[in-house]
């Protein structure tokens, strides 16, 4: 279920962006460690979260506007035959009535010709340009009507308003022209949406023009097509009455006995007549076929429903309307099918007029994000390069009169991001990362860059401005361009990105511990904590680059650890910012930095060791725990700040808890083996670990024993061969009991396994232990057949167990010893004894 979030424009509309749900269930799905290789598929994945996709239908909808092209042709063809009939009729008359007959024809005939003529020819020349003026009046979204006797009926102050305007001072329009020259951008406005949108100085709205000084209103071309329109309409019926008359009554005068050059006058003229009236009500059936569908079937209502486009859409379909209706009446009749909404808004996008813009931007914003259409729009959009980058242009306008326009464009961008071809053209426009960075402009910032620069702020200190909705865009198509390896390198690379992503992941104790927080307050943390996850977590180079970029920024452990501290109500924040930790401490500095941050570990170990654990906040518990462990790893500073936490009983107590003992024997091994000898002494304690540890040995499998393996080979060498002894005899496991399981495990993993990569290099450091410390171990390590299951081990060997943790499919962290080290060493201590 998706939420709206509403900007205010103006004061007055209101655009409305969808953002998914705040919380889903499949973000609290179980990640893949650090501590074992991710395959190829999931690093492609790169993130399981899709809460902020769009999804699509797989099967096309069908076009809506279809019923408009084809009540074009229908129309087209009426009007066409209509007029064919007409220039018949016109060239009837001329050649052979006025031209063979005028002299014997009768005065009333010669006259009703005449008239016919005049008014058959004033309609034809009104036919031909009022499309074109219907056309121009379509170019301004506001006052944009479809010719219809129930428009006429609907304003019944039409006429007193018009008039009053006729009569309107010339000191407007000098107003209006000091505007121009002054640079002063107009305001345009429909009857749904109240929004300002810059107007081009230097050219005019069409449908504004006056073509003479005075008489302002009744030349605008929005009136010119009505009068036109009307004009055809009176000349039609007084066609028809005049045919009607001449055809009913047949009083063409006498013709005389012998007089041949009369003989033929009453067939000519009937023909003339007849295709004069039927040219009329050929005609006269076009406008009432047109009125029936437009007001009565409601036509362009419908279709408007059916596009989803709003009570605004209704002007973009009237645009569409004419220009099909046009292209079928000036060109073939087919033209008009060609046409589809989709690529008609591209071409309007790609206009130099703020109103087309307009248009155009609210069409493929609709259909973009639709769940009937967006699969062929963003097919459309995606291999058009040049409707791309003219979106990614838009993003630049921060112009608060743009404001809509702009905010189209990020949305239909937030939706071609998610297709990941359309990512990497996106990212391959140059300029785009700064254009998708200006989304993350802030008020406070916006002023502060105005003030250096010495401007007014005229166009970033704006009330209404709704600088939050395009932060949410903008974040929103930064991670879906970081699902790609190439992108994030990208984004790294853009100047002064990074500290805006930063900045975003600030959240105060306020905000975090408040109950009625609003959802966008939150959501703009998730995202930034989203992008930063799949930033530092990126492989290879350019994810060495980021973690040391990110690192840097004073801010980010800050901010983190803020969220750690404060964000308990908010566990998916938590989660987000650990797996942050997380993945930058693959870098040794920022290892460092975190662990030099005051509060970050604690806090870490705060969530670790919570009491009560809600169902909600166990991934947090999880993640928390591989954090630490990370952390401690070669990291002999950190595990000096670790055991000053006096966190070792309870680490120990940890080991019995299934939530806990994974992550608690990874953190209690390596304070084991990287603490040094300065904290011997303080991990003297580990020793009361040892019957947990054994019997976890014997009784578990897979990830929970190998950590309990290498936990056993460090936590063993600080004991004594008696409280070795002691240690066994209190667990109730022998010796040879672990010995025999050791060899079954070894055994059962014959190669390296990707789920427990370090298993068999664990098994052969605690077997080596064992021999080392009693005698009766070799013997009993020769008996089981030790000998003939190393050899298969160096035979099997992989650079799988070389390492202790992974960036995807590197490793990273090499182990001091090789594998093939550890083996001759346990080979040769069982030849020598």
């Amino acid at each position: 279920m998706d939420r709206r979030l509403s900007v205010k424009i103006e004061g007055e509309g209101s655009v409305h962006i969808q953002v998914a749900e705040l919380h889903r269930l499949s973000e609290t799905s179980k990640t893949s460690t650090m501590f074992e290789p991710r395959g190829l598929s999931s690093i492609e994945k790169r993130d399981s979260d899709a809460a902020d996709n769009y999804s699509f239908s797989s099967a096309t909808a069908r076009a809506p506007e279809k019923k408009l092209t084809l009540f074009a042709l229908r129309l087209a063809v009426l009007e066409k035959a209509a007029t064919s009939l007409g220039t018949l009729g016109f060239i009837w008359a001329t050649v052979v009535l006025l031209g063979g007959f005028a002299i014997t024809l009768d005065k009333t005939d010669f006259w009703f010709i005449t008239i016919i003529l005049l008014i058959e020819g004033t309609r034809i020349f009104s036919r031909s340009h009022e499309l074109e003026w219907q056309h121009q009046a379509t170019w301004s979204i506001t006052e944009v009507g479809i010719n219809s006797f129930r428009m006429l009926r609907s304003s019944p102050n039409l006429l007193l308003q018009s008039i009053k305007s006729l009569f309107r001072p010339i000191v407007i329009k000098k107003q209006r022209r000091d505007m121009v020259e002054a640079n002063v951008t107009p305001r345009h406005s429909d009857n749904h949406n109240t929004i300002s949108i810059r107007t081009p100085t230097r050219m005019w709205i069409s449908s504004d023009v006056p073509l003479l000084p005075y008489a302002r209103w009744f030349f605008l071309s929005r009136h010119i097509s009505k009068l036109l329109y009307w004009l055809q309409l009176f000349s039609a019926m007084a066609c028809v009455v005049l045919s009607s008359m001449k055809l009913i009554k047949h009083n063409y005068g006498e013709v005389a006995k012998g007089d041949t050059d009369k003989r033929n006058r009453e067939s000519a003229l009937n023909i003339f007549y007849a295709l004069a009236l039927a040219e009329a009500l050929l005609f006269l059936m076009e406008k009432a076929y047109w009125e029936w569908k437009i007001s009565y079937c409601k036509l362009l209502d419908e279709v408007n429903k059916e596009c989803g486009l709003g009570p605004s859409g209704m002007v973009s379909i009237r645009r569409f309307f004419y220009d099909s209706y046009s292209r079928c009446v000036n060109g073939s009749i087919f033209d008009g099918l060609k046409m589809d909404i989709v690529c008609f808004a591209m071409d309007l996008l790609a206009s130099n007029s703020p109103d087309e813009q307009l248009i155009g931007g609210r069409i493929l914003r609709q259909f973009a994000v639709s769940e009937r259409f967006s699969d062929d729009t963003l097919q459309k959009l995606g291999i058009s390069i040049s409707v791309v980058e003219r979106l990614v242009e838009m993003l630049n306008w921060t112009d608060h009169k743009e404001e809509e326009i702009r905010l189209s464009a990020a949305e239909i961008l937030s939706a071609l991001a998610g297709k990941k071809q359309n990512s990497l053209r996106i990212a391959g426009i140059p300029g785009a990362m700064e254009s998708i960075s200006s989304l993350l402009q802030t008020n406070r910032n916006c002023i502060h860059a105005a003030d250096e620069i010495g401007e007014k702020k005229l166009i970033f200190d704006h009330p209404n401005y709704g600088y939050w909705t395009f932060n949410h865009l903008g974040l929103l198509i930064l991670k879906k361009l970081a699902r790609d390896h190439d992108n994030c390198g990208k984004i790294g690379n853009t100047r002064g990105l990074l500290p805006k992503i930063i900045d975003f992941t600030h959240a105060e104790e306020g905000l975090l511990k408040n109950e009625n927080v609003t959802p966008s307050q939150i959501l703009t943390v998730k995202r930034s904590l989203q992008l930063v996850k799949m930033l530092t977590s990126t492989t290879g180079t350019y994810g060495k680059h980021l973690r040391r970029e990110i690192s840097e920024i004073v801010f980010t452990i800050s901010n983190i650890r803020d969220i750690l501290r404060h964000g308990e109500k908010h566990p998916l924040l938590q989660k987000l910012s650990i797996e942050i930790l997380t993945s930058l401490a693959l870098e040794e500095e920022a290892t460092e930095r975190i662990g030099g941050t005051g509060g970050v570990l604690k806090e870490l170990f705060n969530i670790f060791f919570k009491d009560c654990i809600a169902e909600n906040q166990k991934d947090v518990t999880t993640v928390a725990g591989e954090a630490l462990a990370m952390l401690a790893l070669e990291s002999k500073n950190n595990c000096h700040r670790i055991l000053k936490l006096k966190v070792l009983e309870r680490l120990i107590e940890a080991l019995k808890f299934p939530l806990l003992r994974v992550n608690a024997a990874r953190i209690l091994r390596n304070l084991c083996t990287y603490s040094g000898s300065e904290g011997f002494k303080q991990l003297m304690g580990v020793t009361a670990a040892a019957p947990t540890v054994l019997q976890a040995i014997m009784s578990q499998e897979n990830k929970l024993q190998e950590v309990m393996i290498g936990l056993a080979a460090s936590v063993f060498t600080f004991m004594t061969s008696s409280e070795s002894s002691t240690v066994f005899e209190e667990s109730g496991i022998t010796e040879a009991e672990l010995a025999n399981k050791l060899i079954h495990i070894l055994k059962k993993h014959r190669y390296p396994p990707t789920k427990v990569p370090r298993i068999r290099r664990f098994v052969i450091e605690l077997a080596i232990w064992m021999m080392k410390e009693r005698e009766e171990n070799i013997h009993t390590f020769k008996d089981l057949g030790m000998e003939e299951v190393l050899e298969g081990v160096l035979e099997t060997t992989s650079e799988l167990e070389s390492f202790n943790v992974f960036s995807g499919t590197v490793g990273l962290n090499r182990h001091n010893l090789t594998i093939h080290s550890l083996v001759e060493t346990a080979l040769k201590l069982l030849e020598d004894r």
